[in-house]
């Protein structure tokens, strides 16, 4: 009888053990707590969002973050809070949040159904939008294409867009929104093209620049911020249209309200009080008078 009862209780003991790591990433703050320490996670090279700076990371988001990390200091009533930077994989960035490797995904990402089945998110801390560069020199029917100056009526629109754009190199970061949406408008217009994938947007201007794909596509503020640091005199286009809109959040726990809860308190204090304002000011060149709008709808009471 008492052979068997050992048997159970090790039996339940290695259970326990093994449940643990669920129920520690599970609970954000208790973490936090515990180790004095909070994880940001970040994609590296997502300038002006989000880039390595030696041993830590700067950006727009990382000042969100670091607002987060007050936030998390005062209701925990830690004296001291550990600031450790993670950069995650661009390929599979969700995955870091999800097994409790980093506590935030600072880098704001578009929330879609597949994300969300692996990860929570936070309020909206930045409307994206996808855009192109080309080369000065590309041709014209694909210049017309791309700026939207194709009519959108007539029996022969759908052709002279196919014309337009097929028989093109087209380059995207690897496993992201732009990938997806790319395929997808292929697809949609019969359109036979190639489309080529990249470890970041630097390496897809570069493509641009050397000739080897005739658009490149992704947010715009960051190509933007990347073409005046690193294309100045090159002969790069950045295009005026603005394709597709998607808000961006913070991806944290799936599994964790209170954490998200005090994410969501942090970033609606900064849209009342304005600090949300003065990071696009720092960062972001400003915020339109349509972000400014969008910053009381995103906020919550």
């Amino acid at each position: 009888m008492n052979m068997k009862l050992t048997k159970a209780n090790h039996l339940l003991l290695v259970c326990m053990l093994a449940l643990l790591p669920l129920m520690a990433h599970g609970n954000t703050l208790e973490r936090i707590r515990a180790s004095h320490a909070f994880t940001l996670g970040y994609l590296p090279d997502f300038a002006p969002f989000s880039d390595k700076a030696a041993d830590k990371a700067s950006g727009y988001a990382i000042d969100l973050c670091l607002k987060i990390a007050e936030k998390v200091k005062a209701d925990l009533g830690l004296p001291e809070l550990n600031i450790h930077y993670q950069p995650v994989s661009v390929g599979d960035p969700m995955s870091a949040v999800s097994t409790g490797k980093v506590d935030i995904l600072c880098t704001p990402t578009p929330p879609t159904l597949a994300r969300r089945k692996q990860v929570s998110y936070s309020v909206p801390v930045y409307t994206a939008g996808l855009s192109a560069v080309v080369r000065r020199d590309a041709s014209q029917a694909l210049l017309n294409v791309l700026d939207g100056k194709v009519a959108h009526t007539g029996p022969t629109w759908r052709a002279t867009v196919n014309r337009g754009l097929s028989n093109q190199t087209y380059a995207v970061t690897a496993g992201g929104v732009t990938e997806t949406w790319i395929l997808q408008q292929m697809r949609l217009l019969g359109v036979v093209a190639t489309l080529v994938t990249v470890e970041n947007a630097d390496a897809g201007l570069k493509l641009v620049a050397e000739g080897k794909a005739d658009a490149f596509f992704a947010e715009r503020m960051m190509l933007k911020h990347l073409l005046s640091k690193n294309y100045p005199t090159e002969n790069l286009l950045l295009l005026e249209r603005i394709f597709e809109y998607a808000p961006t959040a913070m991806a944290v726990d799936r599994e964790d309200e209170d954490f998200r809860l005090l994410v969501d308190t942090a970033l609606s204090e900064m849209y009342r009080s304005g600090e949300i304002e003065q990071a696009f000011d720092k960062y972001l060149e400003g915020a339109s008078d349509t972000a400014k709008k969008l910053f009381k709808v995103y906020a919550i009471p």
